[in-house]
Order: C-alpha cells, then structure tokens, then sequence
C-alpha cells in the first residue's frame, strides 16, 4: 500500500496519474477509482490541476471497489479523505491479495485536523510521500489547506477560489483572525 497525501495544490492527484500511468507502461492491469462526489473536474476521469487526466470509476462506497478490482493488479484511489471509513479495510484486502494499492487524498482538512479514513491508511502503508506546496502568503512550503470562506462543513468542493495552501504559520494566524471577525 502506497499513500500520497499533502494539502490543497501540493501534486498529490499529479503523482498518482504519474505512477498509475508507468503501471499501465509496463503492461499491468490498472483500475482508478474515485468518490462519485466529486465531480468538479470531469464524471469519469482523475483530473490534476495541471489538467493531467487519467480514466477512472466512481464509487458511491470503498466497498465498491472490492466488486470491481478482480484480475486487477495496480489499483489507484483519489481524493481518499472523502470515502467512508472502511476505505482503510477495503485497502487491506486488496493488498493481502497481492495488489498494488496506491492511495492520494488530503491528510487534513481545513481546521488541520486528520481528514476521513487518511490517518489509518497512512499508518498502514509500506510508503507513504507528503507532498507540499507553496504558502500563498509567504512562499515557504506549505502543509495546509486554508479555507477563504465561513463555511464550516468538513466537505467543501472547490478551488483557488476557496482555499489556499498555506504554511504552519500563516494558517494559524489565519485561523486566528478568522476567529476573531
């Protein structure tokens, strides 16, 4: 089982087109899975922000997957924070059969809390990579993912209109002077 996680605009979905894609160079059998929620992109496809795509299958539960990963050798998951709960189990098992199971999605969300099932997948995979972007507001790498709005529910689709990858440091005094207005 492979991780890749980081905050909003760190490359996460990028790297995992890019490892799904020498999967299928060296003739592998691959299936990409991704929540039907999201949707913001394109219905059928794991888009990056740079517009790297790749086909995949949306699943309404991880349970899905299970039922659709037969004779499948390399499976990729996106935007795993979104899935429910059982996405950590569902992940065993298809690495105790013997597959690859490369796994992308956002390790916190917008308050820096650990995000959906993220924090069990990490502490059960053989690799895990973090990636970073650029703090928006002062050019250090960044590790968090600001949210620009009130809203207050966990799950916000959006885009450079609505978060902002920042630094420990400006994402606390962000945090703090959103708190206070």
């Amino acid at each position: 089982m492979e991780v890749v996680c980081g905050c909003m605009f760190s490359g996460k979905t990028e790297e995992l087109i890019r490892r799904l894609k020498r999967a299928k160079i060296a003739n592998q059998k691959v299936e990409i899975f991704k929540p039907a929620t999201d949707t913001r992109y394109h219905e059928t496809r794991i888009v990056s922000h740079d517009e790297n795509y790749i086909p995949s299958t949306p699943v309404q539960h991880s349970e899905q997957i299970l039922l659709l990963s037969e004779g499948i050798e390399v499976i990729g998951i996106d935007e795993a924070q979104f899935f429910d709960l059982e996405l950590p189990r569902v992940c065993d098992t298809l690495a105790a059969k013997g597959m690859r199971v490369i796994i992308a999605g956002l390790d916190m969300d917008f308050t820096g809390k650990p995000f959906g099932p993220m924090s069990n997948l990490l502490a059960k995979a053989e690799y895990a990579t973090k990636l970073h972007a650029i703090c928006a507001v002062c050019g250090n790498l960044a590790s968090y993912s600001f949210r620009k709005t009130n809203q207050t529910s966990q799950v916000l689709l959006g885009e450079k209109d609505v978060y902002e990858p920042r630094c420990r440091g400006c994402f606390v005094d962000g945090m703090r002077t959103a708190s206070t207005a």
